[in-house]
């Protein structure tokens, strides 16, 4: 996937007023724990309860008004579902997501209020193969540039209100978040991928019974930013629950384990942090159900 700063920098002009800047504000309470200065990208506040429909929007856009009549499609079990339906139903196009019957009905439910169609199938791999064979354009949740150019207006975001940042760390999922923000931000400061254990590579490896790794966003980790570091489930929970209490952010684990990342680091004094917080759509029976994972093991 080839990416520019000129993607993303159109790509701001495109969804310019359709979403929120997020603020980025100081965490004393992650300093403390950092022993450098640590500043939040809040992500978890956009609309939709995260960074998806940048890309969401981005891509939309891009269509023609043709393309974007015939309906688009997309397949998920998270944030992407609902950042699609958010996007189509502001641009009055129709949306139909497939995602797997395993999806938490919070999920379902959000992705209903924003007008989509919802086709529920047994698995992941079962989504894409029907959406695959459906009318309208696919909207896939991270190969995609201009879904990545979309997510990169963060990174932009960023060197805008933290221009003194040393090290910013953003999870990895697919890999468009990562890309996007990466290009946006390379080479002014240390960009630092973060996975969980299981985090996507798992899902993939299910549906193909099989180890699946990925090689791209290892190459793109390693020429954009420093590298991709994996952190526990454990570890993420933790961080989630620190933020939590200690600063009044509720996460996902997948955005929380950027916290788990940089408590693995040491850092300068000097330095200035930034944790890119992506998502926030987590249920209060999500939390006791992470405690209680945590604790079984």
């Amino acid at each position: 996937m080839n990416l520019t700063l000129t993607d993303i920098e159109r790509a701001r002009e495109r969804i310019s007023g359709r979403l929120h800047r997020t603020p980025l504000v100081p965490s004393q309470s992650c300093s403390e724990l950092l022993g450098c200065r640590v500043s939040l990208k809040l992500e978890c506040f956009q609309k939709t309860g995260s960074f998806k429909p940048r890309g969401a929007f981005n891509k939309l856009l891009s269509l023609s008004t043709e393309e974007r009549a015939r309906g688009v499609v997309a397949v998920s079990g998270g944030n992407h579902a609902q950042g699609v339906a958010y996007a189509a139903q502001q641009l009055g196009c129709r949306a139909t997501i497939y995602m797997p019957q395993s999806t938490p009905s919070n999920y379902l439910n959000a992705t209903r209020s924003y007008g989509a169609q919802i086709v529920l199938c047994e698995n992941i791999h079962a989504a894409f193969e029907q959406a695959a064979q459906a009318n309208g354009q696919l909207v896939h949740p991270f190969d995609d540039p201009f879904i990545a150019a979309g997510q990169g207006t963060i990174g932009l975001e960023i060197r805008e209100d933290a221009p003194d940042a040393t090290h910013v760390f953003v999870s990895i999922g697919g890999g468009g978040l990562f890309a996007g923000v990466a290009t946006a931000l390379n080479p002014f400061c240390e960009v630092i991928g973060v996975e969980t254990h299981g985090a996507d590579a798992m899902a993939r490896s299910l549906a193909a019974n099989a180890l699946v790794e990925m090689p791209a966003i290892t190459s793109i980790a390693r020429t954009l930013g420093r590298g991709v570091t994996v952190v526990s489930d454990e570890e993420a929970v933790e961080a989630l629950e620190f933020l939590l209490e200690r600063a009044k952010v509720l996460t996902e684990p997948a955005a929380s384990c950027t916290l788990a990342a940089a408590r693995r680091e040491r850092f300068l004094p000097t330095d200035h942090v930034v944790l890119l917080l992506c998502g926030g759509n987590a249920a209060l029976s999500d939390l006791c159900g992470w405690r209680g994972m945590i604790q079984s093991r």
